[in-house]
């Protein structure tokens, strides 16, 4: 028996063993706002703190919509609270937000000063900032179209599985006079190259999903009646995977890719070193050289056992795995 519940923000979990499901209403035109991004929020709280959990699922309640936009009376309301100065100014204000917005006995009140719009971009930025540290494999299944906030959101996650059909993804945040906020300057170029990611945003058109696919927005794009049950059975696949392992990677990736080849190094130096002395890391060597041993020869070398070590998402060690 399925396992829903609905959460603050417009979030539906749905658990599907260690695969949660969660869908996004976002009303009647498919809208983020402030109520869905604090649930979101919360619901990383949760998971980053459940080891039961390998993969999460986010797809939308909108038929042909992932996330439509962000909306914009929100962005727009929070732009009036804003004072009006100079750009070098804005990165002060930006960089106070984030502090007070980490002083829980401060925080509460500022909220409601004019410092308040810029505490809540910080912390939009920190939630998808932390889907990217967490261990756990997020997943976009995007059923129908995902413009601004939809695509950063996309964005923020380790896989993008698009429907085919009449869809698109992109940021059109210059036809409003704006900038992506979400994150598209940072993670649309990443993605697919700084000219194509510049080109997209200054002119503001989408992708199809066949383009999308093309220039690396998207993984896969798959048809709409398999989308999700591909998206659950990618989740159980890449979630199979030590979750130690999956968090060092990803942090090593999104954080170290970003910077020099030296301090990208450090990075992925810190990360190996943590999790090379864990239980998980430990029995899996040992194991592999025993069966070395064993065998007088190098296991992965060995189709079949390759094979197994992908399906179960790391070398079988058990006497039921290494038997079929």
């Amino acid at each position: 028996m399925k396992n829903t519940k609905i959460r603050a923000g417009g979030l539906e979990v749905e658990s599907r063993g260690a695969v949660l499901i969660v869908r996004l209403d976002g009303g009647p035109h498919g809208l983020m706002g402030l109520e869905m991004a604090d649930g979101l929020a919360a619901f990383i709280d949760e998971i980053e703190s459940d080891r039961l959990v390998k993969a999460v699922v986010l797809t939308g309640t909108h038929p042909g919509r992932f996330i439509g936009h962000a909306d914009v009376r929100w962005l727009q309301e929070g732009g009036t609270t804003l004072p009006a100065i100079a750009r070098g100014m804005t990165s002060a204000v930006a960089r106070t937000a984030a502090t007070v917005r980490r002083m829980p006995l401060v925080a509460p009140v500022a909220f409601i000063t004019p410092l308040g719009g810029a505490m809540q971009l910080d912390k939009l930025h920190e939630t998808f900032m932390r889907m990217n540290r967490c261990d756990v494999i997020f997943i976009a299944a995007l059923n129908g179209s995902a413009l601004g906030l939809g695509s950063e959101l996309a964005q923020a996650c380790d896989v993008r599985l698009m429907a085919d059909g009449d869809y698109f993804i992109g940021q059109p945040e210059v036809l409003l006079g704006i900038p992506p906020g979400g994150g598209g300057t940072q993670r649309l170029t990443r993605l697919v190259g700084a000219h194509r990611a510049l080109m997209m945003m200054l002119e503001g058109r989408p992708a199809s999903p066949a383009k999308a696919l093309e220039i690396g927005l998207v993984d896969e794009v798959v048809a709409p009646d398999e989308l999700m049950e591909r998206a659950v059975a990618l989740g159980h696949y890449l979630g199979s995977r030590p979750r130690d392992a999956i968090g060092t990677i990803k942090r090593a990736v999104y954080l170290g890719g970003s910077m020099s080849l030296e301090e990208g190094m450090h990075v992925e130096r810190t990360e190996f070193m943590s999790v090379l002395p864990g239980d998980s890391a430990q029995s899996l060597m040992i194991e592999y050289m025993e069966r070395t041993e064993r065998d007088g020869d190098l296991p992965l070398y060995d189709p079949a056992i390759y094979d197994k070590a992908l399906k179960y998402g790391h070398f079988p060690f058990t006497s039921s795995q290494t038997s079929e």
